[in-house]
């Protein structure tokens, strides 16, 4: 062990960002921690290390990041960063990113954050970084950051041991001396994450694996990538990065694991049935499952989309068994400021005539006209402000004043909505997160319009590497090079 405890730098951005969605992050869509307050953060570090926190920023899920919010965080993380390092030369870096965070205007945004952060401490200080599977591995990534891990299940229920596996990593090299090598591969595969869920095969397997990579002497860490679809750029695409001591082993390992994800890559399947709106809303009606949950995955908050598209809500006040009350749902939600003032201002029994959709620039499809009675108002929840339900038939629809994602029965009750009482619960979401799912009686996934619809060869991409599986599904078997990077690679 070292006479002296390790001095490491902490921080970071992290945000998910769809360049397809209208939705611009900045400074009122990111909570900003520093100091002791950002230490604060991590449920666990290890011990006996001089933890230098500097400044960390994380947003829900959303649109591309306004530049000047990044060029600040940024600036203000690299400053911090050379403080530090001139008062005592700092022996690591643990960066907390996503890794699908957009720039407007920018490319590759973490690889950008990574070469900064090398150029201030130098090639000698070992960087390591934890990160989101559906985050994007770019070559300036790769090449800037010594300890590359991620999340290996979706849902990320195994987020916070992530992050320690990342310290840990970190903190067991710098005590072993050890300069890790990494084996880099990307695999031009390009899939919604609600094809690649963890409690589902091909997924469950691949990632299952990855401990027993992981088990030889000569491998500290093995990670695979699913890539992020709702982002249009080069580094969109699956990956494979495994670290170790021995450059034969990890390359080989690395060039395995990518392979399978190749060689599977048409067994992936959504986790339920998956159709569009219409259809699962015959679903619903047909099954005599209760809760019975449909997926309006096109505007999911939590991937990307921007919140405030109405199409589903559009299409349970066209269909009449809904609009004249026989059959009842329960619809979250929608971004709409307006009409959650109008429903203030009417007041708990009170009606309104509201038009929402649209609010945070959303136009592929249009505004929804939402007539009913007030049942229910919340003021100041934490993420999405002040919110009401508006009864239109058997229609209970939330509008809220910020984005916000439903993603525990609890949160509907606290709006006097219970999900086993109705028909459908229509919530705007991608694969049922663990709370809805243990709820679940049935479940169906709705291909619905928005920033981060499923259907992803309907979006338009046009600058992701190509050819790419599913956008040129009848492409042949890539190459699939492995490039490693050794220590000081920059």
């Amino acid at each position: 062990m070292s006479a002296r405890k390790w001095r490491i730098a902490v921080g970071g951005i992290h945000i998910e960002s769809s360049t397809f969605s209208p939705h611009v992050a900045g400074q009122r869509d990111f909570s900003v921690t520093r100091r002791d307050s950002l230490l604060a953060r991590y449920d666990w570090m290890p011990t006996g290390v001089d933890w230098v926190p500097l400044v960390h920023a994380r947003a829900l899920p959303g649109g591309a990041v306004a530049p000047e919010f990044y060029d600040a965080i940024v600036e203000e993380f690299l400053r911090g960063l050379a403080v530090a390092h001139a008062e005592s030369p700092l022996d690591g870096v643990y960066l907390d990113i996503h890794g699908a965070m957009s720039v407007v205007g920018r490319r590759d945004a973490e690889g950008d954050f990574a070469s900064r952060v090398r150029e201030v401490v130098g090639s000698k200080v070992l960087v390591s970084a934890s990160m989101d599977p559906h985050g994007n591995v770019s070559r300036a990534l790769a090449s800037n950051v010594d300890l590359l891990t991620s999340h290996r299940m979706s849902p990320h229920e195994d987020a916070p041991l992530t992050k320690r596996r990342a310290m840990s990593n970190l903190v067991a090299c710098l005590d072993s001396r050890v300069r890790p090598l990494r084996a880099w591969v990307t695999v031009p595969v390009l899939l919604p994450g609600e094809k690649a869920c963890t409690r589902d095969e091909p997924a469950k397997s691949v990632y299952a694996s990855l401990v027993d990579v992981e088990a030889h002497d000569d491998v500290i860490d093995a990670a695979v990538w699913i890539g992020y679809a709702w982002a249009d750029e080069p580094r969109c695409q699956a990956a494979v990065v495994v670290t170790g001591t021995d450059a034969e082993s990890i390359a080989e390992h690395a060039r395995s694991l990518a392979r399978r994800w190749w060689d599977e890559r048409a067994a992936f399947a959504f986790s339920t049935a998956a159709m569009d709106i219409d259809a699962a809303l015959d679903a619903a009606l047909t099954s005599t499952a209760r809760p019975f949950f449909i997926s309006d995955s096109g505007d999911n908050p939590t991937a990307g989309g921007s919140g405030d598209v109405a199409y589903g809500l559009s299409r349970l006040l066209v269909d009449e068994r809904f609009a004249s009350g026989e059959r009842t749902a329960i619809w979250a939600s929608v971004v709409a400021p307006d009409a959650v003032s109008a429903c203030l201002s009417a007041g708990v029994g009170g009606r309104v005539d509201v038009t929402v959709g649209g609010e945070l620039g959303w136009t592929a499809t249009p505004p929804v006209r939402l007539t009913g009675e007030v049942t229910a108002f919340a003021s100041a929840d934490e993420t999405g402000g002040d919110m009401a339900v508006i009864r239109s038939g058997g229609v209970h629809a939330i509008v809220t004043q910020r984005r916000k994602p439903f993603h525990y029965v609890s949160e509907l009750t606290a709006l006097g909505l219970d999900p086993a009482a109705v028909d459908a619960t229509i919530v705007k979401i991608g694969y049922l997160v663990p709370d809805l799912f243990d709820a679940a009686k049935d479940w169906v996934l709705a291909l619905t319009p928005g920033g981060v619809d499923q259907d992803i060869e309907r979006l338009g991409h046009s600058s992701v590497i190509r050819p790419m599986y599913p956008l040129d599904a009848e492409m042949g078997t890539p190459t699939m090079d492995v490039t490693l990077f050794e220590p000081g690679d920059s």
